[in-house]
């Protein structure tokens, strides 16, 4: 079979992530990896950070998807009034309407990768607030250094 074309890949490193803290009381912070602006499609992925205690505020989407894989730590995610405990290694999937939002119960800082299909204006909501840093703990977790 011949290939008559190759789409490269779009790559993008620790260095290339944009982060983002919606509003300036907000406890979680979102690393943007790929979202419609960077890569052209309707899907926004990205690393977010909730502080100790931290959480989103309750939330809905009309059609998308939102799934959380949790990289680092523990917490609780609620949907439509349900409880649920999450930890590293767990995985999320809120459907579409789902009145949702995840809280950080642990000592340290909650990291969950983010993905939402399709996008819903999300990227251009975390893209709309304040941009900040990833600090050397984030820096961490994130390269695969810690502990």
């Amino acid at each position: 079979m011949q290939v008559k074309s190759c789409v490269i890949p779009v790559v993008r490193s620790l260095k290339d992530y944009q982060v983002y803290r919606i509003s300036p009381h907000d406890s979680n912070r979102l690393a943007i990896i790929f979202d419609t602006k960077s890569a052209n499609t309707s899907l926004t992925c990205c690393v977010e950070i909730f502080d100790v205690g931290g959480k989103t505020p309750p939330n809905r989407h009309q059609w998308a998807v939102e799934m959380f894989f949790v990289l680092k730590g523990e917490g609780v995610a609620v949907c439509d009034g349900k409880n649920v405990s999450i930890k590293t290694g767990d995985s999320l999937l809120v459907p579409p309407t789902g009145t949702h939002m995840i809280k950080n119960t642990g000592a340290e800082r909650l990291y969950t990768l983010t993905i939402m299909v399709p996008n819903e204006d999300f990227s251009e909501l975390i893209r709309s607030g304040i941009p900040v840093e990833l600090d050397e703990e984030d820096m961490s977790v994130l390269s695969r250094l810690a502990p």
